[in-house]
């Protein structure tokens, strides 16, 4: 979700699953006026679900920018049979470490 995706929900209002466990963050004084200003706009809202969703479009957009490396192992080919090589890069790793803390998450 980027987030122009996230303010066009926060006109629609929804929601998703969350976890039990809680994060504790502390803002800057800036930021938590922000925050406020959102609340105000988009009454509908709590601060702990704009902070939530902002987190989660903050992730997505991270999630594509983080680059591509490609390593001497051929994956898997394309339409055309071109070689597609593996990412030895963060974001396969990111994958991987994601799927093992959700795979932990869901078993608690």
């Amino acid at each position: 979700m980027t987030l122009r995706d996230l303010i066009k929900n926060w006109e629609r209002t929804a929601s998703a699953p969350l976890t039990q466990r809680e994060f504790r963050v502390r803002l800057t004084i800036a930021d938590a006026a922000k925050i406020a200003a959102l609340t105000e706009m988009y009454p509908a809202r709590n601060a702990e679900q704009i902070l939530t969703e902002l987190i989660s479009a903050a992730l997505s957009e991270l999630e594509h920018a983080l680059p591509y490396i490609e390593g001497d192992k051929i994956s898997s080919m394309d339409e055309l049979g071109d070689p597609i090589y593996e990412d030895v890069g963060p974001t396969s790793r990111f994958a991987e470490l994601t799927r093992k803390h959700l795979k932990n998450d869901q078993s608690h």
